[in-house]
C-alpha cells in the first residue's frame, strides 16, 4: 500500500528514492525484499534512452568548384508578435552561397523537408550532397530513404559543432539580423513574404565579402560562363521595398 501510494503521489520517484523515504519513516525493511515487491507491482520507471547516432566524420569546409555539388540546410526558430512560434527551413548552395529556399511555418517535419527539396530539384537540378546537422528531421528514415533513392549523399556534421556547417551558419546570421530581428510579424504569411523578397535581394544585389563583394548570382554568371543557369525568381507581389515601407509606417 505504501509503495502504491508513493507511486501515485510522486510518479517520478524511482525505487531508491522510495526506499530511502520509507527509511525516513522508520520502515526498515530489507531493500531486496522491497525491490521484489516494487517490481512485482510494475512500478519501474521507464528509462529515456537517447538515440545513438553513428560516428560523424569531420570534413574540411571547402567551396565546391561548381553549383549543385553541395547544398546546406538548417532550421531557425522565431516567434510572431502574437506569441506563436514558427520555424524556417533554409537551404543554400555552398558554391556561391546562393539562397535556394526559405520555408516558414509553425511545423516543419521530415516529410515537409522532402517536399521542399523536391520542389527545388524541379527547377534547380539535383545536388550530389546535402550538408545537415543531427536534428530529428534530418536523421529521420524518411529523408534517408529519399536521398538514397536519388543518389544524394547526406553529409552530417559532428554533434554540437555547427561551425562545420559554416556557410549555412553565416547565412542564418544574415537572415536573423536583416529580417527576423529587424521586423515584427503578426502572421506566417507576412514572414514568408518578407523572406522571399529578401531572398532575391540577397542573391542578386547584396555584396558578399567571401565572393569578392559580388552577389551570388553575379558570381555564378561570371565564373560559370552561364547567364541562363536556374536561380530563384522573385514573386512580383513580394517587393522588398514596398514590404519594408509598409513595415516601417
Amino acid at each position: 500500500m505504501l509503495l502504491s501510494e508513493l507511486s501515485i503521489l510522486h510518479n517520478r520517484w524511482g525505487f531508491w528514492m522510495m526506499h530511502h523515504h520509507l527509511r525516513h519513516l522508520n520502515y526498515h525493511w530489507n531493500h531486496k525484499k522491497v525491490y521484489r515487491i516494487y517490481t512485482s507491482m510494475g512500478l519501474n520507471l521507464k528509462r529515456k534512452c537517447k538515440k545513438r547516432l553513428p560516428a560523424r566524420v569531420m570534413e574540411p569546409l571547402l567551396q565546391p568548384i561548381h553549383p549543385n555539388i553541395t547544398w546546406s540546410m538548417d532550421f531557425m526558430h522565431d516567434v510572431l508578435s502574437t506569441g506563436v512560434n514558427f520555424r524556417s527551413l533554409n537551404i543554400i548552395d555552398d558554391y556561391n552561397r546562393e539562397c535556394l529556399g526559405i520555408t516558414i511555418d509553425t511545423t516543419l517535419n521530415s516529410k515537409r523537408v522532402i517536399r521542399q527539396l523536391d520542389q527545388l530539384i524541379g527547377w534547380r537540378g539535383i545536388p550530389k550532397k546535402i550538408r545537415v546537422d543531427n536534428g530529428p528531421e534530418f536523421i529521420a528514415q524518411a529523408l534517408a530513404s529519399w536521398t538514397s533513392e536519388r543518389g544524394i549523399e547526406l553529409k552530417f556534421i559532428e554533434k554540437g559543432k555547427p561551425f562545420q556547417n559554416g556557410f549555412m551558419e553565416r547565412f542564418n546570421r544574415s537572415f536573423r539580423e536583416e529580417v527576423l530581428d529587424a521586423y515584427c510579424f503578426t502572421r506566417i504569411k507576412e514572414a514568408q513574404a518578407m523572406a522571399h523578397a529578401w531572398m532575391w535581394i540577397y542573391n542578386n544585389q547584396r555584396p558578399h565579402q567571401s565572393l569578392n563583394y559580388k552577389p551570388p548570382v553575379t558570381f555564378l554568371e561570371q565564373h560559370q560562363k552561364q547567364t541562363n543557369f536556374p536561380t530563384f525568381v522573385a514573386d512580383e507581389q513580394c517587393n522588398w521595398k514596398s514590404l519594408v515601407n509598409a513595415a516601417t509606417i
